[in-house]
């Protein structure tokens, strides 16, 4: 399913995105590397050990970056002109190195857009959980979004 226009979501409707992921010790380490976040519990399997996790933390940014990329396929896909914003980050839960992730979004608020005649904006809560049944991440993305025709 690709994206939806503006004018085809309706308040309250709820995804469940297909797409799964399990986290691996790569993609960790290459997220926080790339961004240059050099924090020994990310990265160093002593000092996680040793702290109240027990074991290596994946990059929080990761798993909201992973929460957001799940949504796109269903929801933004080929209509998004522009995210203009995410709020409410929340990361309740910590994600561990072979935790599986799925993803939910709920469309929470439309507008029309008072600059662009050809668009409109939409709030969606997107939610991250785990194979515990545990939310591990939750936002809000608001984004721009083509009508149709």
């Amino acid at each position: 399913m690709a994206g939806k226009y503006f004018d085809e979501w309706q308040v309250g409707e709820r995804i469940e995105h297909p797409i799964r992921r399990t986290v691996t010790e790569t993609d960790n380490l290459l997220f926080s590397t790339m961004t240059h976040n050099p924090q020994p519990l990310h990265l160093d399997v002593e000092t996680a050990k040793a702290s109240g996790f027990g074991q290596i933390l994946v990059n929080s940014t990761f798993t909201f970056s992973l929460l957001v990329g799940l949504s796109v396929g269903e929801t933004t896909l080929g209509t998004l002109v522009a995210n203009l914003g995410f709020d409410k980050v929340v990361t309740p839960k910590p994600v561990f190195i072979g935790d599986t992730l799925r993803a939910y979004s709920e469309v929470k608020e439309l507008r029309e857009s008072k600059s662009r005649p050809d668009a409109g904006i939409v709030t969606f809560t997107h939610e991250m959980w785990n194979q515990r049944d545990e939310v591990v991440c939750r936002c809000d993305r608001t984004a721009l979004l083509q009508r149709k025709g």
